[in-house]
């Protein structure tokens, strides 16, 4: 695994995504749903996780979330386009956010 500097790594994860549908999959799938930095690749995710919250992650999955074009009148705007990342822990990990 290469190494990353970890005031970058600290800067990659941005925020937990918390929807009816990512309680869903932490539940079923041991997959937790974080916002993250649009420049992240996969190994730089998963080194962050692992820093951050001092666990063992299993795989992770990225998403490219498109922004949507909300219209005011007839100006046609456009929202940021985003990345989402699912980390699927190892077994018997847990992430707790309330500590």
């Amino acid at each position: 695994m290469k190494k990353y500097a970890a005031d970058r790594l600290m800067t990659v994860v941005l925020a937990p995504v918390v929807s009816e549908k990512s309680t869903f999959v932490a539940d079923k799938n041991r997959q937790y749903v974080f916002r993250v930095a649009d420049h992240a690749t996969k190994p730089e995710i998963k080194a962050g996780v692992e820093l951050m919250f001092k666990i063992k992650v299993d795989s992770v999955t990225v998403l490219n979330v498109h922004g949507k074009e909300p219209r005011f009148g007839r100006t046609i705007g456009r929202r940021r386009s985003w990345k989402k990342a699912y980390v699927r822990l190892a077994a018997g990990q847990e992430i707790n956010f309330v500590a």
